[in-house]
């Protein structure tokens, strides 16, 4: 369909789960995308199957350095990004918040927060250069209605609620958007820490009954999200906070 013809593209957390969806949705909508991922094999495999439209960076999010790099990466191969989506998040698992270690919040707030703090400060100044671009975010429903047993985690996808929004007053009169999606529990490699036991269809069925829509999120879910915010369509959202979460928040 080509709705994002002739866009260029970075996407976080790109080897797998959402990020791949996300990557896979944007070529086949006419993006050229960068990859970047900590897993570089994951990703460059991913960009082979892809073609010529889709290159795989090696990056760390937590590292100013590597976002850097992946963003000049980017204006290399393709040209200036167009759309950012930092999708890149981990969790601990689903316990008590006091078995949760001081190393563990701190490996939390730098993959889900701190990368966002590195992204900004790379992509903004080229986006402000062309008074033109849009930054998704995945944030998460449970930055909305947290559960128990993932405190440290909800905080961490509050702080990327609210900075989205906070970003998008700020950078909205330089022509930037920026929007939020908030996924509820997905069907990714990180099921299982969520839930906190063993991903068996029993323990998906107590989750799932949260849901009305009666069933977990899905990468396809996400991806058809990320295209719509990242179209000229969606030229007049900002600052959304986008639940995809089949009725979980209401």
């Amino acid at each position: 369909m080509n709705l994002l013809a002739d866009k260029i593209a970075i996407v976080t957390g790109a080897a797998s789960g959402f990020g791949a969806a996300i990557a896979r949705r944007y070529v086949e909508e006419g993006a050229k995308v960068i990859l970047a991922d900590m897993n570089y094999e994951g990703a460059a495999k991913l960009a082979e199957e892809l073609g010529e439209r889709a290159h795989a960076v090696n990056c760390n999010v937590t590292s100013g350095k590597d976002v850097q790099l992946a963003v000049d990466e980017c204006v290399r191969t393709f040209g200036v990004p167009d759309i950012v989506v930092n999708n890149a998040g981990t969790t601990h698992r689903n316990q008590p918040l006091l078995d949760v270690d001081e190393a563990t919040f701190d490996r939390v707030f730098a993959v889900n927060v701190k990368s966002i703090f590195h992204m900004i400060h790379a992509v903004v100044p080229l986006m402000r250069e062309r008074k033109n671009g849009s930054i998704i975010n995945v944030g998460s429903v449970a930055g909305i209605r947290p559960r128990p047993g993932l405190t440290w985690y909800n905080s961490s996808k509050g702080a990327v609620n609210i900075l989205s929004k906070s970003l998008a007053v700020e950078l909205g009169p330089d022509g930037i958007r920026v929007n939020n999606i908030c996924p509820v529990m997905g069907e990714t490699a990180l099921l299982e820490e969520f839930m906190g036991v063993p991903d068996t269809p029993e323990n998906r069925a107590r989750f799932i009954s949260t849901v009305p829509l009666g069933r977990l999120s899905t990468p396809a879910d996400v991806a058809a999200v990320a295209v719509f915010l990242a179209t000229d369509e969606a030229s007049f959202l900002n600052g959304v906070e986008l639940p995809v979460d089949g009725g979980r928040v209401v």
